[in-house]
């Protein structure tokens, strides 16, 4: 693999043997020590390292040398067939890339490692099984048994199922190092929130149609650290319709954004009905706004003091929130709302200022963070499921039919490049070194540019 490693890191890989925890704390200690930062992974979560779609992190300049077009015949190295379904980004770290899959009726659950190098499945293990799941109904189309994202630290991945089921992995030896499969969940239309790690904890998210908290487990052992029901008041007893009583006005499928506001950490979490802020060290609810909208998809945002978040799946508005609120902060707390053509899938991307949102409309609108005012909204063609990433001063948005539409930030449209893939993307992409790891319906693509002059 073409990743640019320090020769200690490459001593570390041929220390493989060597596989226990403590000499793992040993070697860290022994690295930080002589001045080397710790190794992160390339890719550890869904959206990258900072949870934004943000490579390098906003502030860095270094170019990466992804590449600018590709296809099926071009810029492709590997191309490897994934079994069964799932919709859950890739995460990368060690020349690893990891990732979760289920059969299409939901009776079993598997986690599966890829070579990065070569595209060879080196591990596929079944973690889970379930006799009798709810089917997926009219959100088939849309969703999986697996379509949670893995996360990943140094020695450790984590992959989860929602109620079906989570589990953490030895990345050395592939054991399992501990499961958890009793978190009550109706998830009605499959899991959907990716869990995040915030320093000894693992905190997952479940917004069912009979339960809806977070819960926070010990990365170590799997055991329940924290949990906090959602405190919105439901009020949808005698509310009209099939949905209402599906329980589907009680759902989201969003993922939490962890971020340091007003010099401590806090839990951006969009649910039903409201979205919240928490402390994450222990799930005390912080603050929260009302809405009326229910099954959002989309990550929150966060700058300068200001979370962005969608509100739902059926009216699609993006809100700009204060986070330094206390309590329902409904009335004192929103700076701005944007109205349409908002995605109701794709996680929004923030660049220098502007905010860009993709639809599954065919419209990209880019807006002003500070204002809320359209800058513009152009149609572009296709449909959006995949969130969108900023690398080496583009920005990329991965559409269900095949394309990915590269575009210049800015306050006017200016497209770079048209590439296509077959099969659709519906998982978010992940980046490590000078490759993109593009997950589409049926397979993982390992797409990045030849050395030069190899071609």
């Amino acid at each position: 693999m073409n990743h640019h490693r320090s020769p200690i890191l490459i001593s570390c890989n041929a220390l493989g043997h060597a596989r226990s925890a403590g000499f793992h704390f040993l070697l860290a200690l022994i690295l930080s020590a002589a001045g080397w930062p710790a190794t992160r992974a390339d890719w550890p979560e869904l959206r990258g390292p900072r949870g934004d779609g943000h490579l390098p992190a906003p502030g860095g300049t270094k170019l990466i040398g992804i590449p600018l077009q590709w296809s099926e015949t071009n810029n492709i190295q590997w191309k490897t067939e994934i079994p069964h379904k799932g919709l859950s980004t890739p995460v990368v770290m060690d020349g690893q890339v990891w990732l979760t899959t289920a059969t299409a009726d939901g009776h079993d659950f598997y986690v599966i490692c890829v070579d990065a190098e070569t595209g060879r499945i080196r591990f596929n293990e079944r973690l889970f099984h379930h006799e009798n799941p709810e089917s997926l109904g009219n959100g088939a189309s849309m969703n999986s048994y697996a379509t949670p994202s893995p996360v990943i630290e140094r020695g450790r991945v984590y992959v989860h199922f929602g109620s079906f089921g989570t589990a953490c992995l030895d990345t050395t030896t592939d054991k399992v190092l501990w499961k958890r499969d009793d978190l009550p969940c109706r998830h009605y239309r499959g899991p959907s929130s990716s869990p995040v790690l915030f320093e000894n904890l693992l905190i997952l998210t479940l917004d069912g149609a009979d339960h809806q908290y977070h819960v926070a487990l010990d990365k170590q052992t799997g055991k329940t650290v924290w949990k906090t029901n959602r405190s919105v008041a439901w009020n949808d007893e005698n509310v009209p319709g099939q949905m209402a009583k599906d329980g589907d006005l009680r759902k989201a499928h969003s993922t939490p954004l962890i971020v340091t506001a007003a010099g401590k950490p806090q839990m951006l979490s969009a649910g039903a009905k409201a979205a919240y802020g928490y402390d994450p060290r222990t799930g005390r609810e912080l603050w929260k706004v009302q809405h009326p909208d229910f099954s959002v998809a989309p990550r929150p945002l966060f700058d300068r003091g200001m979370a962005y978040i969608v509100t739902g799946f059926t009216k699609k508005e993006l809100w700009a929130v204060k986070t330094d609120g206390q309590g329902d902060v409904t009335e004192s707390g929103v700076v701005w709302k944007l109205k349409t053509r908002v995605g109701k899938y794709a996680s929004p991307i923030l660049v220098d200022g502007l905010i860009y949102t993709a639809s599954d409309e065919s419209f990209i609108t880019c807006l002003d963070a500070v204002t809320g005012e359209t800058v513009w909204t152009e149609r572009v063609g296709g449909k959006y499921a995949a969130s969108p990433i900023y690398a080496d001063g583009r920005l990329y948005f991965f559409s269900q039919e095949g394309t990915t539409l590269v575009l210049k930030p800015g306050r006017t449209l200016e497209v770079l490049a048209t590439n296509t893939l077959a099969s659709g993307f519906m998982a978010s992409p992940a980046v490590a070194g000078k490759a993109f790891y593009l997950r589409t319906r049926t397979h993982l693509n390992r797409i990045e540019a030849p050395p030069s002059g190899t071609r």
